[in-house]
């Protein structure tokens, strides 16, 4: 069993901060010998930036027919039905192709659907595919379960629904994780999963919780417990997985065996553990930075909070980190209260709140 997507939002980067292109070059050829088929970019990831290297390293040296992409209209960038042709033309040059095997409305949640509804973004979609310009329809969703079924209600026709699913979210009240899948899955939607580690959170994991899987499995990954879990969904077609070194691909490209009853327990009493010793539950997403008029580097200064917070004793350690990142960005304590950051949050952080702590920690 595999299902593994790769996901062109979080890649291997050089020490000065660019794409390591040969190294992305050789993971993809990987992805694609070791079975592998589709790739996941959006409009907005990594500022265009995504789109144009998966050009670069799949398109211009793989024949098209080896591989799928997904992409995704900025939903709620659109302010004119105009909008979404200039989108979607502009995302097939910066792909270098002429059809997108899947193609989704990125984002929804109660805001954005607003948006969609208003500049009929669903009938768009149901247009490309009846010109045969994209392959399947749908929208990745960040929001209540409710409003998902609202939405399923209003558009059957879509064939795909992209979720954050993973063990930690699974049964968490604030992410609804498992009543968005079992509504999606109610409608027979293909489910394609996004963060199934959770921006990495799955992957490093308290010393008790890693104790309690390298016991189970000595030579299994705190990642591949991760990605099974998700794989192990019966209505799930694709695991996404935003990796950035060639270890992570071979790791998640090997053949998984679907979780059994005692190993889903296993896994029960390891998310109680890391929900216990993660302070803030941010993934790194990067959304709240986008509207930002203080460019505050909000996920970074929540990665070095946690930390601080893992080892207080330890935390002289984490200041001149924090100094450091605050010498190019805004500091934590120049928030303005605006909360766009909130707004864009899909893990429902309240941003602003535990950004007068980071301050108070570490300024």
């Amino acid at each position: 069993m595999n299902r593994l997507g790769f996901g062109f939002l979080r890649l291997p980067q050089t020490e000065d901060g660019g794409i390591d292109w040969t190294l992305l070059e050789a993971m993809a050829d990987t992805f694609l010998a070791s079975g592998g088929d589709y790739f996941d970019t959006a409009y907005t990831y990594l500022d265009g930036i995504s789109e144009t290297a998966l050009k670069r390293t799949v398109v211009e040296r793989h024949p098209r027919d080896c591989f799928r992409i997904a992409d995704k209209l900025p939903s709620w960038k659109v302010h004119s039905r105009d909008d979404c042709d200039r989108y979607f033309q502009e995302q097939l040059e910066r792909c270098g192709v002429d059809y997108f095997d899947v193609y989704l409305l990125h984002w929804l949640n109660q805001a954005n659907y607003a948006i969609a509804e208003r500049y009929d973004e669903f009938g768009f979609l149901n247009r490309l595919k009846a010109t045969g310009r994209i392959g399947k329809t749908g929208f990745s969703y960040h929001g209540d379960a409710a409003t998902l079924e609202k939405i399923l209600q209003a558009h059957p026709d879509m064939d795909v629904v992209q979720l954050q699913i993973n063990y930690l979210d699974w049964d968490d009240p604030a992410m609804e994780a498992h009543k968005c899948y079992d509504i999606a899955a109610r409608y027979g939607k293909e489910i394609v999963v996004m963060e199934p580690v959770k921006g990495g959170t799955l992957a490093n994991l308290p010393e008790e919780a890693a104790r309690l899987l390298r016991q189970a499995a000595p030579d299994e990954s705190a990642a591949s417990w991760a990605i099974r879990f998700a794989q192990s969904l019966e209505q799930v077609s694709i695991v996404l997985s935003g990796m950035n070194t060639m270890e992570q691909m071979q790791d998640n490209m090997r053949d998984l065996q679907p979780l059994s009853a005692e190993e889903y327990s296993l896994l029960e009493n390891v998310g109680t553990i890391i929900a216990k010793n993660t302070t803030i539950p941010c993934t790194a997403c990067r959304y709240c930075i986008k509207d930002c008029p203080k460019k505050i580097a909000i996920p970074d200064y929540f990665r070095i909070y946690n930390a601080y917070c893992r080892f207080p004793a330890e935390g002289w350690k984490m200041e001149p980190v924090y100094a450091a990142a605050a010498q190019t960005n805004g500091k934590a304590s120049d928030c303005i209260q605006c909360k766009r950051c909130e707004r864009n949050c899909p893990q429902q952080i309240p941003v602003t709140e535990w950004l007068t702590k980071v301050a108070a920690a570490f300024e």
